[in-house]
This record gives C-alpha cells, structure tokens and sequence, in this order.
C-alpha cells in the first residue's frame, strides 16, 4: 500500500504535529500554497500542483531548483487546487491519502473538500482528513478508531442515505442502522473503550474523531 500526504493551503495550527506523520509516507503531493508548509516542515515534495498563486516565489524557486515535479494549471479552471492534487496522487499510485491543511478556516472550502473525497472513496482508497483539532475518517466499508474512552466522535452519512451502519464500543450503539444526511443522529457519541469499530454496508459515512 502507497502513503500519501497531500499537504492543501488551509490551516494547520501548530506544524510539529504533522512531522511524525510526514515521514511516514512514501508519497508529499502539495496542492499549490500547501508547498509554503512543506518548505517550513523541511519537507521536499514529489509533486506541486496547481495554478501556483498562493505558493511564495521564493519557496516555488527553491523547489524547483531541487528538482520537484511541477503540474501547473491556469488561474481560471474548473477544478480547485486540491481536487487537482488529489487526483495527481491517485495517478501516482496513493491508496492511503492523508490529509492536511483541508480544515479550518472557510467552511465551504472544508465542505469542498470533503465532497471532493467521495469518489476516491468510491475507488476504495483510504482517506484521512487530520487537523489540530479533529481527525476525519471517510469510509464506505469498515472503520477501527484508535483512541481514548471518552473520546467525542461523530458519525454522519456524506451520500443522501447510508445504510447496514454498526457501531461497536460506543456509548450510543448502532446495529445495521441507516443514517440520512437531513437527519444527523450520530452527532456527539463517545467511545466507551480505547478502539471502537464502524461499519457501512451501503453509503459513504464522514467520521469527526476529536481526541
């Protein structure tokens, strides 16, 4: 399997929390201003997409001058930066997909991007939305959170209905449940031991975990 940390221009908050994860990966895809944290994190990227307004002409130089794949498209586009760069990162051949730098900060940014997930979701690749807050799974198969007894998890379907849903090692368990987008009743449940287990059978769940 293929590790992939897709670095987007949002909020990160406090940097030191990404540098375990970032060398972790076999694969950094930056979506354009996401490049300005990579070079503050050290990190050296296998690929920069995007239409380049926001990376910092002195950052853009140094990466090029170390050789870093470039894939540079207009200002006016269809698509955003970071739906660009994940779709270069599936090309290269990610089957995880962590996230950063895709929460916080304008709220229909962060809804974008989660829209944007669902068909690399729907590919079956493995997607995780990590903030300094919250980490967001989305699946459409099976979900083992690692974390904390307590720990404040939500559970929403991201297609119009989601259906053959389980919860188990929760406060609030669900046993082949359908969950609609109109009706969020998964918000604020609580894990009542250190892991806990979430199924789909049908539908794509968006999973907020807030350790």
């Amino acid at each position: 399997m293929m590790r992939c940390l897709l670095m987007a221009n949002g909020v990160y908050g406090d940097i030191a929390i990404y540098y375990e994860m970032a060398h972790r990966v076999d694969l950094v895809v930056c979506a354009d201003g996401g490049a300005n944290f990579a070079y503050q994190m050290g990190i050296t990227p296998d690929c920069i997409v995007g239409d380049l307004d926001s990376i910092r002409p002195e950052i853009r130089e140094y990466f090029a001058n170390q050789g870093v794949r470039f894939i540079v498209y207009p200002a006016a586009k269809d698509y955003t930066d970071f739906q660009l760069a994940l779709e270069a990162a599936e090309e290269m051949g990610a089957d995880e997909i962590i996230l950063i730098g895709t929460l916080g900060g304008r709220l229909d940014h962060t809804l974008a991007n989660l829209y944007i997930c669902i068909d690399a979701v729907q590919k079956d690749k493995k997607i995780i939305h990590f903030g300094p807050d919250v980490t967001i799974y989305m699946t459409n198969s099976r979900l083992r959170l690692q974390g904390r007894a307590g720990d404040l998890v939500s559970i929403m379907a991201l297609t119009e209905k989601a259906s053959g849903i389980t919860l188990g090692n929760f406060a609030f368990p669900l046993q082949e449940a359908e969950l609609y987008t109109k009706n969020p009743i998964g918000v604020s449940n609580r894990m009542t031991t250190d892991t806990a287990e979430i199924s789909v059978g049908e539908g794509i769940l968006v999973v907020f975990h807030y350790q």
